[in-house]
Order: C-alpha cells, then structure tokens, then sequence
C-alpha cells in the first residue's frame, strides 16, 4: 500500500463513528482526497489542531487501489487560519468556495493551477479581510476559466464582431453576449462597460491586486458574481450558496 507525501488544504470534516473524522483535503500533488483521521475526536488526538478549517497541511496518508478513503498517517500545520476562520464572513465565504472546489474538482485528479488560485485567495482574504466579495467574485470566475465553462464577454455571440470598449450589451440564456446591433428585443441582462472591465481585469491580476482594483465597484461586483454564480448552478446542477451581502438583482 503505497504512502503519499504533500501540501494540502483543509476544506472539511465530519464526524465518522466515535472517534474518527472524515476530512476532506485539496492537495497539492493529487487533487482532492478524502481520508479517514483515526482517532482525532480524542482529547489527546495525535492530530492536536491540524484539521482547523482552510489551514495549509502537510499532509500523510496511505491509499489502497480499490477505495476512495485514505488512511490519514500524520498532518503537520504549516499555516493556520483559525483566527480568520472565527469571522462569520469569511467562514461563510471560505466554506462557499470548499463546496464549489468538492463540487467540480474529481477526487485525485491533480489541478495544481487551481491550487494556487485557492491559496492565494486564503492569502488575500486574510490580509483584507474586508473584501470578502470581491474574493469570492474573483474564485468563481476562475474556476469557471479553468473548468472551460467561462463565457466570451469580448465579443458578440452571434455577428462574432469585437465589442467596443464602451459598447453596452445583452446577456443570453448560453450567458453569452448579445450586441445592440444583433438585439431586436429587450430581453436579457443588461451587460455594461463597467461589468465587463471587472470581468476581464479578474483574469489579468493577482487576488491581491485585483481588491485593490474592486475596492469601489462594490455594487458592479455584486452583479457580475451573481451572473457567475448562475453559471456555476447550471454547470453542477443546484443552486449555490456564498451569497454577497450587498447582492442586487440584475
């Protein structure tokens, strides 16, 4: 039974018979594991504070060929965010994302680009923890640019002719772009300038960078990730969670 060795996150656990936990890691090396943690409902579990939510692991464990559940063998804490974690927003924002990250990730089917977009939300969100929409704005549009589900928002759908900069259009049932040349009715979001340079600056700028860039577009923000989170329902089936607290409907 081989033993493997990597970085992980920690995205969720839950109780399993009286003493084990089930957590949940999105690893480095291997996508997301499952894995059974003996023993850590103990008060002297030799896993102490390691499985805290959304904490950076280095993280052990042991698989078989023929089942999903890994046997967890050690986790050491290389970066904790129990303090942010206390914050009911970005709990509320860090377990949205862990649910869209269970939801469209395969189990050990490494994706180390999306790691470090994870990682480096974790990052941003605790140095400006303030910004929460903004990160959770800036993961849904790239997990949607990774998973090949993103629209084109530079150019109409249907004549193909590049959108000028501050051309104002329509958003179709595909979530795709309809110009005013190619609309004959009024149907369909309303997709501004301003809604289109959040959605192409997310895909140019580090999370850090780009919170800088949002810190004044807080209702512009609020719409275009209520778009995406129609898109990311679509591609899995159900409705989403990780509402923004100044949401407006489009």
């Amino acid at each position: 039974m081989p033993q493997y060795e990597t970085e992980s996150l920690v995205l969720k656990s839950y109780n399993l018979a009286e003493a084990d936990r089930i957590v949940v890691f999105f690893t480095w090396e291997y996508g997301m594991v499952r894995g059974v943690a003996k023993g850590a409902k103990r008060l002297k579990s030799r896993f102490g504070s390691t499985l805290e939510l959304f904490s950076t692991v280095n993280l052990s464990y042991f698989q078989k060929e023929d089942r999903e559940l890994v046997s967890i063998q050690a986790v050491e804490l290389t970066r904790s965010c129990f303090d942010d974690a206390s914050d009911p927003d970005f709990l509320n924002t860090f377990s949205y994302i862990a649910d869209l990250l269970m939801a469209f990730a395969p189990p050990h089917d490494p994706h180390e680009t999306l790691y470090r977009m994870t990682k480096a939300c974790l990052a941003a969100a605790s140095e400006n923890p303030g910004n929460l929409n903004n990160i959770r704005l800036y993961f849904e549009l790239w997990l949607l640019r990774l998973g090949g589900y993103l629209p084109d928002w530079s150019a109409c759908d249907i004549c193909k002719r590049q959108l000028s900069q501050g051309e104002t259009t329509r958003l179709q049932s595909s979530f795709h772009l309809r110009c005013s040349n190619c609309g004959k009715t009024k149907s369909g979001d309303v997709i501004t300038p301003g809604h289109r340079e959040v959605f192409h600056t997310v895909q140019k700028l580090p999370p850090p960078e780009f919170l800088n860039f949002a810190s004044d577009k807080k209702v512009i923000i609020a719409e275009v990730s209520l778009s995406l989170k129609r898109i990311i329902s679509q591609v899995i089936g159900r409705d989403v969670g990780g509402k923004n607290t100044s949401a407006v409907n489009l």
